[in-house]
């Protein structure tokens, strides 16, 4: 049922600073989006990662899966901001606790 909203647009674009990469994700980040934000980070080639999940407005099992992938694969040079929304699947999840989480 069309709600009369706009249809939320997803995009992911990385930033880089010497070995930092930061990638900027917006909008949901669900199984048609998450490998996408994953592809994004790894990419570029870097020793520190800046995950910015700020702008996300739905966050799913499928970017719970492609987070715990980068934290695996960065596992001490990992940030993730989270919004609201992301903090609150983190929260569900039990990784809100995570060195990798970005506190509130």
């Amino acid at each position: 049922m069309d709600q009369g909203g706009a249809t939320p647009v997803f995009s992911a674009r990385a930033e880089t600073d010497g070995d930092h990469v930061r990638v900027v994700v917006s909008g949901e980040v669900d199984m048609a989006t998450a490998d996408t934000m994953l592809q994004t980070v790894l990419r570029e080639p870097a020793g520190r990662v800046t995950l910015d999940l700020l702008a996300v407005t739905f966050f799913d099992s499928a970017a719970i899966h492609a987070v715990a992938q980068l934290s695996r694969r960065y596992p001490d040079a990992l940030t993730v901001l989270p919004s609201r929304q992301v903090r609150r699947v983190l929260e569900i999840s039990g990784l809100a606790d995570q060195a990798w989480v970005a506190p509130a």
